[in-house]
């Protein structure tokens, strides 16, 4: 019997959500992985995560939903956070990841970047028109 629970992200670009988990001290791979749970079972995921305690934690594309939805043995969760705050951060930083390559792209520059008390980010960009 599975002990793997699937979770429903937003997360819908491989790129920005490759860069996020490197951002937050992560190592993912990517290609066809096993990630692995409890007992030795494993699951396949486009991209996973290796980790030393615990369950690995995956990410597999869902064609129906158009995202990424997060793959992991959540008995085995040994993370510093709980597994909602590890996704809210997550999300959090893939969207930032987003917004300032959507940004860069369009020939601002990031002027000011503060984290505010409530963990929210405010971006001040710039562009200057000739």
């Amino acid at each position: 019997m599975s002990h793997f629970s699937t979770v429903k992200t937003q997360l819908r670009k491989r790129q920005p959500l490759l860069k996020a988990l490197s951002d937050l001290g992560f190592v993912p791979i990517e290609g066809d992985n096993l990630v692995r749970g409890y007992r030795g079972q494993t699951i396949k995921a486009e991209v996973a995560v290796p980790m030393n305690k615990g369950g690995d934690i995956g990410f597999r594309w869902n064609a129906s939903t158009q995202s990424y939805e997060l793959v992991a043995d959540l008995d085995l969760w040994q993370q510093e956070v709980p597994i909602e705050r590890f996704l809210a951060k997550l999300t959090q930083t893939y969207a930032l990841n987003t917004v300032l390559s959507a940004t860069a792209k369009e020939g601002f520059e990031v002027a000011e970047q503060k984290t505010n008390v409530d963990g929210s980010i405010e971006l001040v960009v710039t562009r200057w028109d000739s």
